[in-house]
């Protein structure tokens, strides 16, 4: 029998990933984030408006320029967080501070870890402005030439799962902010119209919120009212 020694050589190298640089600041920033009192709602919306109000704007755009559901997602986003102050809040030491902006950060992965830059004044942007701008941050951010002004000022953060093909998940909040919206997959679902059982494209919505700023009635107000708005597509 081999001694210890042997044994070690023999055994193969261990595989880490060093939690330091932007991993050791993603892992304390989501550290923070869990010690939130959060709490999540969640809703199945149909996207059927919004996806025909999509394919007749991508009709008018030039090659190369892509318009995505999360484009509307984040336009009604930012009208409802303009609408529900509450929610575009940040958290203080004795205090929650209504923001003055809807500024929304947009998790963007990357090998490495994540990035959240952000759309300032989101809420004063088209569908077509803000897809343009989405592209150009997450293009940014995965190439490491934004500037760090870019990841400044959120108010509020969108995570787009939906490419992963999950159902759903719950995200963690990026304090100081009172919440983040995760966005899953659109899948055809049966749904009642008009008394008649019809296919219909159903996209999650995944709400985690700090119950210190926000109590579970409002938030569901505000999920509710968003729902809404992108079953309508109403986005004006």
């Amino acid at each position: 029998m081999g001694n210890a020694a042997d044994s070690a050589a023999l055994a193969p190298a261990r595989r880490t990933v060093p939690l330091a640089g932007l991993r050791g600041a993603i892992a304390r920033n989501m550290a923070a984030g869990w010690q939130v009192p959060r709490v999540a709602h969640h809703v199945e919306v149909d996207v059927s408006r919004c996806e025909a109000a999509r394919q007749a704007l991508q009709a008018g755009l030039a090659p190369g320029e892509k318009v995505t559901l999360t484009a509307f997602v984040l336009r009604a986003l930012a009208l409802t967080l303009r609408e529900h102050p509450r929610m575009n809040a940040l958290v203080r030491d004795k205090e929650v501070e209504l923001a003055d902006e809807v500024n929304i950060g947009l998790a963007v992965s990357l090998e490495e870890g994540l990035m959240v830059p952000v759309i300032r004044r989101a809420d004063t942007k088209s569908v077509a402005a803000l897809a343009a701008e989405s592209r150009v941050l997450a293009s940014g951010a995965r190439a490491g030439n934004l500037s760090p002004g870019s990841y400044q000022r959120g108010t509020f953060t969108l995570s787009n799962l939906g490419s992963t093909g999950i159902d759903a998940f719950t995200p963690i909040i990026n304090p100081p902010q009172v919440g983040i919206l995760g966005v899953t997959r659109v899948v055809e679902r049966p749904v009642v119209r008009d008394g008649a059982i019809v296919a219909a494209p159903m996209m999650g919505l995944h709400l985690v919120f700090d119950h210190r700023a926000v109590d579970g009635y409002p938030a569901a107000l505000f999920l509710g009212d968003l729902a809404r708005r992108l079953e309508r597509a109403d986005l004006d």
